[in-house]
């Protein structure tokens, strides 16, 4: 017997009363690595189909510098190319020449390309530049016409 254990022996043996007790403290259970007691079910698999740290479930996942459509179509419509105009070569970029292209077939008469370029125009113009400017004298001399009409129109 150790002596700790003597020296309780004794006291309970001589005094016949409980040894004294010290305060009690919870219990902590802590979870070893191959517990059995794991869990098993919906969203928890078992410890060996988990990812082990520093593993996703998708390791090829995205590649590195994969461009999406926007930044293809950027690149593709900016690149330079050359274009020989009036007997000169020029570098203008594919998105400029396709427009021009557009507007060299609608002067020939495709009405398709003439009204995709005005569309296109009438999108991306401010419209405050739609409205003319007009001076006061262009301004007094419309009134004066609209005057005019409606009291012709007013006499018939």
């Amino acid at each position: 017997m150790s002596r700790d254990k003597k020296d309780r022996s004794e006291k309970h043996d001589h005094q016949g009363e409980s040894p004294p007790s010290a305060p009690k403290q919870p219990i902590v259970r802590r979870r070893s690595e191959d517990d059995p007691d794991d869990t098993v079910g919906y969203r928890r698999p078992p410890r060996a189909h988990q990812f082990k740290p520093g593993r996703s479930g998708n390791p090829k996942g995205r590649p590195k510098g994969r461009k999406n459509e926007a930044t293809m179509l950027n690149e593709l419509l900016f690149q330079k190319i050359l274009v020989r105009e009036r007997g000169r070569e020029r570098r203008i970029t594919l998105f400029e020449a396709m427009l021009r292209r557009f507007a060299e077939d609608s002067l020939k008469g495709n009405i398709k390309a003439a009204s995709f370029l005005l569309n296109r125009f009438g999108a991306v113009s401010p419209t405050d530049s739609r409205q003319p400017d007009f001076s006061d004298d262009d301004e007094a001399v419309l009134k004066a016409y609209v005057q005019e009409v409606l009291s012709k129109e007013d006499n018939s």
